[in-house]
C-alpha cells in the first residue's frame, strides 16, 4: 500500500510544523497542568473543570496526531530555477483580469490543506488551479466555477 503524499509551499509547511511544535510544547503541557489542577478540587464525577480539561485534551492530543501524519506525508514542493517561471505551476502567484468586470484578482496555489480563499490561496485541486496549470501571461482561461463560467485573462506570474 502506497503512501499518499500531500504536497506544500514551503510557507504552509512551516506554519503547519509551527503549529504542531505549539501544540506539543505550549498547549499540551497546560492543559495537563489544568487537569493537575482541577484533581485537586475533589470529586471527578461533578467537577466540570476537570471535564472541560480532559476534553480539550483530547482535542489536542486529536489535533497533534493528525499534523503529525499530515507532516509526515507531506513534500514541500519547491520552485527551483530549472523550471520555466513563464508557465502556472504549484507555488505560483498568478494575477487575473477577469474578461467581462474587468477585476483583478491575485491567487497563489497551494495544496488542498494550506488552501484559504480569504487569503488569496486556492487549492491545487480546485477547477480554477487546474485551469491555470500550464498557462503563461495573456493566456485566456475558462473555468467553470459555482457561481457559472468565467473567462480570465492571465497578466502576471510570480513565484516566492
Amino acid at each position: 500500500m502506497a503512501i499518499e503524499t500531500v504536497p506544500f509551499t514551503q510557507a504552509g509547511y512551516d506554519r503547519l510544523q509551527a503549529q504542531l511544535e505549539n501544540l506539543k510544547f505550549v498547549e499540551k503541557p497546560q492543559v495537563i497542568e489544568e487537569i493537575a489542577e482541577a484533581r485537586g478540587h475533589g470529586d471527578l464525577k461533578e467537577n466540570a473543570e476537570y471535564h472541560a480539561a480532559r476534553e480539550k485534551q483530547g482535542i489536542i492530543e486529536a489535533r497533534i496526531r493528525e499534523l503529525e501524519d499530515q507532516l509526515t506525508r507531506g513534500v514541500v514542493i519547491t520552485n527551483d530555477g530549472d523550471q520555466d517561471n513563464n508557465r502556472v505551476r504549484f507555488g505560483a502567484k498568478v494575477h487575473l483580469e477577469e474578461e467581462e468586470s474587468g477585476e483583478e484578482r491575485i491567487y497563489q496555489i497551494v495544496g488542498d490543506l494550506e488552501a484559504d480563499i480569504k487569503n488569496h490561496s486556492i487549492s491545487i485541486s480546485s477547477p480554477l488551479a487546474k485551469a491555470l496549470l500550464g498557462k503563461k501571461i495573456d493566456d485566456l482561461v475558462q473555468v467553470r466555477l459555482p457561481k457559472g463560467e468565467f473567462e480570465y485573462v492571465v497578466t502576471g506570474i510570480q513565484y516566492p
